[in-house]
């Protein structure tokens, strides 16, 4: 398994093992003590709040009840903290550089909240960093590069010699089951052998985790102000020994830091939310057992170049013992705070908030029960002596109570005075709500409170409380959600070193973030506006009249309102009404190819134009091969008259010069003839 950010180096290390082992241990020992000792206990006791725990200075025989308020102000902002975040379409956003990165934004933007919310559980990872800010302090989010195993059964049947020896050369099979099956004919004599293979396929698999700590697993330096600027920020956690050596340590020097109890067995926090772990019963499997793993953020001057930087220093064993010691670029962790402190890490919680609120309720809600118990079983006065004991003792409706003489036994009333503590609840809960904003009549919750007050009071009543709400979540997006998604971004781009095909807005897109930039800005879109969703949707619905109209009135080219701009309209009003798939409903007119237009009818009067010119030089085309083959018959009855007279002369030549001895020119007489054949030709083709 390799973490986030981490990269190996062949740098002069200036600083030998022991002394940054020496650093270390000082390090840690102060973070461990000032969250164990200081931190966790606070914590601790807010779970209990939350759980509704009693105090522990309940007295026998009197009420013991709990009033709820620190899990009812937590469970009353969390429902609108995830709508927030997890209702629309995109939980952050990345903004362009320039021009040219307007597309890598936009493709940025769909995979790494693919990643997080496809990939990973990201509701679920929301919902626990949400919940232990709101109740613990801080929530933490860790995010890495996890390099796991992918194992894949197999099973071939019919396999031949050779393709076995393949099979079995390939460095990522493991064959665990080799049957030889013989193929013979009826005498006996063998005729193929075949082999059926049973195994497994072990391939790696890179991808980005993400995960919700346990914060009672995080550490951070007493006087750190933040993340960027702590001196030390650790993630230390019990692994068991399987676990550590698939994170490619070695078994035997892993062994040795095997310990049967650890400090988390009797962590408070972890004892709060889960009791039943004190008692959990050792496994006898001895890859099971644990050690304790911390991987370590620090910042030292490890090269000796008198600056500190930051590395990655993982150590096994109560000793701390130094095992990996490696340079990163940032702190793989994103922190959720819902009211930080200027100045210091640790805020204050919700539970901090209210944790006085329900301890002050329970007080008032005990008195007020216990009076309501005296008042309706009443105590009575009877004279010594006088009343049988066992009868008084005795509850029994219709009850027979023996008296020696009358009036020896008397009620001995006892008011009820519970209404005077109900100013006192409502009080509370008055300071409740304005410390959180979380009302009933916010929530819903009070319909008297609803109905006793003018349109514009609940009006104001739930903006007040949606205002507490929004900035929770606007801290929340600008340093949580913020951090959490450049680190996403940032193992995309070193560590994806492939094409990967994933499903985007209802596409298959191939993403390659190789060609990505290495930084990107990223924007917080959480959702946040004034007023109700039901307001910002009539508002909405204005915008969209108002945009109808523009592009009724101006055509779909103008420079005030274009498709993109009402196509965001539309899909806002969709989110908002809780879809989070626009695209069922609208096309994003980005993406919308329109057809090829249609081809123009023809015109009639053309065609017959066209077919009139088509006969004319039909008619034109078969004038000229009449021509063509009179031409050539003329030329075949020209060359047979030449032949002819050749003949004729050649014969009269051979006469002359036989008859009288002489030799004659026939070059003369051939250009004689030619000169008067070729008259010939010229007045019968003028003819």
């Amino acid at each position: 398994m390799s973490e986030a950010y981490e990269f190996e180096t062949d740098a002069d290390i200036g600083m030998d093992e022991e002394e940054v082992k020496s650093i270390l241990t000082s390090e840690l020992d102060d973070a461990i003590d000032f969250i164990d000792n200081t931190i966790s206990p606070v914590r601790a006791m807010a779970e209990k709040y939350y759980l509704g725990e009693e105090f522990g200075n309940e007295e026998e025989g009197r009420s013991q009840v709990v009033s709820m308020d620190v899990r009812d102000t937590i469970q009353g902002i969390l429902p609108s903290l995830m709508r927030i975040f997890t209702g629309g379409e995109h939980i952050v956003e990345f903004a362009p550089n320039g021009p040219e990165d307007t597309e890598i934004a936009k493709q940025a933007t769909d995979y790494c909240n693919y990643i997080f919310m496809r990939d990973n559980p990201g509701f679920s990872v929301l919902y626990q960093a949400f919940k232990d800010s709101l109740m613990k302090k801080v929530g933490f989010i860790k995010f890495y590069w996890d390099v796991s195993d992918k194992v894949e059964g197999i099973y071939y049947t019919g396999l031949t010699e050779e393709a076995l020896n393949v099979l079995n050369s390939e460095e990522d099979v493991s064959l665990d089951e080799i049957e030889m099956i013989e193929e013979n004919d009826e005498q006996g004599n063998l005729l193929s052998v075949t082999y059926n293979v049973r195994g497994v396929r072990i391939t790696p698999e890179g991808r980005i985790k993400i995960e919700a700590v346990p914060p009672e697993e995080f550490l951070i330096s007493r006087n750190a102000k933040d993340l960027e600027t702590a001196e030390l920020v650790a993630h230390r956690r019990y692994l068991t020994l399987s676990e550590l050596v698939e994170m490619g340590y070695d078994y035997d020097d892993v062994e040795q830091h095997v310990t049967s109890e650890t400090e988390f067995d009797f962590n408070p926090e972890s004892e709060v939310r889960n009791p039943s772990l004190s008692d959990m019963q050792v496994n006898d499997d001895p890859t099971m057992r644990r050690a304790l793993y911390i991987e370590s953020y620090v910042k030292m001057d490890v090269d000796g170049d008198n600056r500190a930087e930051l590395r990655k220093i993982c150590t096994i064993g109560e000793e701390y013992e130094v095992y990996r010691n490696t340079p990163c670029d940032a702190v793989p962790f994103a922190t959720f705070m819902c009211d930080p402190e200027p100045h210091t890490f640790f805020g204050l919680s919700v539970a901090d908030l209210t944790a006085d609120i329900q301890r002050i309720k329970s007080s008032v809600l005990r008195s007020t029960l216990d009076s309501l118990a005296l008042s309706v079983h009443q105590r009575v006065a009877f004279v010594e002596g006088q009343a049988n004991v066992d009868d008084l003792l005795n509850t029994e409706i219709g009850g027979v109570i023996r008296m020696r003489s009358p009036g020896a036994v008397q009620p001995f009333n006892m008011p009820f005075v519970g209404k005077e503590a109900y100013s006192m609840l409502e009080y509370m809960d008055l300071i409740r709500e304005n410390r959180t904003g979380v009302s009933r009549a916010a929530d819903g919750l009070d319909p008297s409170a609803l109905q006793s007050s003018t349109q514009m009071a609940v009006a104001q009543t739930i903006s007040a409380a949606q205002q507490r709400t929004e900035l929770i979540a606007r801290l929340f997006a600008e340093d949580g959600m913020k951090r959490l998604f450049e680190g996403i971004y940032r193992l995309v781009v070193m560590h994806q070193d492939s094409e990967r095909m994933v499903k985007l807005r209802n596409e298959f897109v191939p993403i390659d973030p190789r060609f990505w930039t290495t930084s990107m800005d990223v924007v917080a879109n959480v959702g946040l506006g004034r007023g109700t969703d039901m307001e910002r949707m009539a508002m909405l619905r204005e915008l969209l009249a108002k945009q109808e109209q523009i592009l009724a009135q101006l055509g779909p080219v103008n420079p005030l309102v274009g498709q993109e701009q009402y196509y965001s309209t539309l899909t806002q009003l969709v989110e908002l009404a809780g879809f989070k798939d626009t695209t069922r409903f609208f096309t994003n007119p980005a993406n919308f190819n329109p057809p090829p237009p249609e081809p123009p009818k023809p015109d009639i009067n053309e065609q017959l134009i066209q077919v009139q010119m088509a006969d004319i030089q039909s008619e034109m085309e078969r004038k000229m091969a009449d021509l063509e083959l009179q031409y050539q018959k003329m030329q075949l009855e020209n060359d047979r008259l030449r032949d002819k007279q050749e003949t004729e002369l050649m014969l009269k030549v051979a006469e002359i010069e036989a008859k009288y001895g002489t030799q004659l020119d026939v070059a003369n007489i051939r250009a004689l003839a030619e000169r008067d054949r070729a008259l010939i030709n010229k007045e019968a083709f003028s003819g």
